[in-house]
């Protein structure tokens, strides 16, 4: 899963806020910055764990994507174009205009069905304001042969501070677990991922009670959720860093049946922060966070503002 900061085109869309994202602008974001920042994601995504499975990954969850069209730039960028890759994609009502989508490789994964979930929440002094935030892209599939479900997230935001904007994100993790469960009501041994920006670590409240992803696989049950990412955090690794601390709000989240150990079938094997050295910022004052594409109000020619995440899923031959 990766968030790719802000991956908008030039055009102004009438629709939604872009308007800093066009080349009159105040970000000035002309062709030529939209082009380099294309290529510089592109060469992030081709080479996600490629050091161990070989190439690029099967399955890509993003966010931060303005439209289809950036997707279709994305995927064909010559590091990402011969992978094949198909897109699902719903405009979400977010007033950014900024959704998430699912990559995948067609010669791997046939998606059979796929739907965006609204996530319906309010502004807390007027309850008859909503606040439009992003879907939930739930897309089920048979990966080489094998039924799986896949969600996609890109949780409320910080703004406003963590406690004041909590009751957000605990909604969001609801509306998560809601959609879990009536998958595992189909199939209690359902193979279920949900990854995403969450804007919340693997101890907050919203992932460890509402989600209610658990820390080892041994605490697992029936139709539960095991979250990998939250070892990492506990270790002090982070996908994002925020005045001077780190947090892992990019999360990949299994469920009980990828966590067994019957290899027969594919089975969760390990989960990793993508931090390269070229993703890292040298120097400066914020050395070693993340090298993000956009800083004090211009393009710096970086990536995102956040490490891409992973996960391995290994069977035998």
């Amino acid at each position: 899963f990766y968030n790719l900061e802000n991956l908008f085109d030039t055009e102004n869309d009438p629709l939604t806020y872009d308007d800093d994202r066009t080349p009159d602008g105040k970000d000035h974001w002309t062709e030529e910055i939209y082009q380099d920042k294309l290529k510089n994601m592109a060469k992030v995504m081709a080479e996600i764990g490629a050091e161990v499975s070989g190439s690029a990954p099967t399955i890509i969850g993003v966010c931060e994507t303005e439209n289809r069209k950036v997707l279709e730039d994305l995927v064909n960028q010559e590091t990402l174009v011969e992978q094949d890759y198909g897109i699902i994609q719903f405009d979400s009502p977010d007033r950014r205009g900024i959704d998430v989508a699912l990559l995948y490789k067609k010669k791997l994964f046939t998606p059979t069905h796929y739907k965006a979930k609204e996530l319906l929440i309010y502004d807390d002094n007027d309850k008859s304001k909503r606040v439009f935030t992003r879907d939930q892209l739930v897309v089920s599939g048979v990966l080489d042969g094998e039924k799986i479900h896949l969600i996609v997230n890109h949780w409320p935001s910080r703004s406003g501070g963590e406690k004041r904007s909590r009751s957000k994100r605990i909604k969001a993790a609801k509306l998560n677990r809601q959609i879990i469960d009536s998958i595992f009501s189909d199939d209690p041994y359902a193979k279920i991922i949900t990854m995403g920006d969450l804007n919340d670590d693997p101890s907050n409240t919203s992932v460890k009670d509402h989600l209610n992803a658990k820390r080892k696989t041994s605490e697992l049950g029936i139709k539960e959720l095991y979250n990998p990412m939250e070892d990492l955090a506990k270790q002090g690794y982070g996908s994002l860093a925020y005045r001077d601390s780190w947090n892992l709000f990019d999360q990949i989240i299994i469920s009980t049946e990828l966590t067994k150990k019957d290899f027969s079938s594919y089975r969760f094997y390990q989960a990793g922060i993508y931090n390269k050295t070229y993703l890292v910022n040298a120097h400066g004052r914020y050395k070693g966070y993340p090298y993000r594409s956009f800083a004090s109000g211009s393009y710096t020619g970086g990536y995102s503002d956040h490490f891409p995440v992973y996960i391995y899923l290994v069977k035998e031959k």
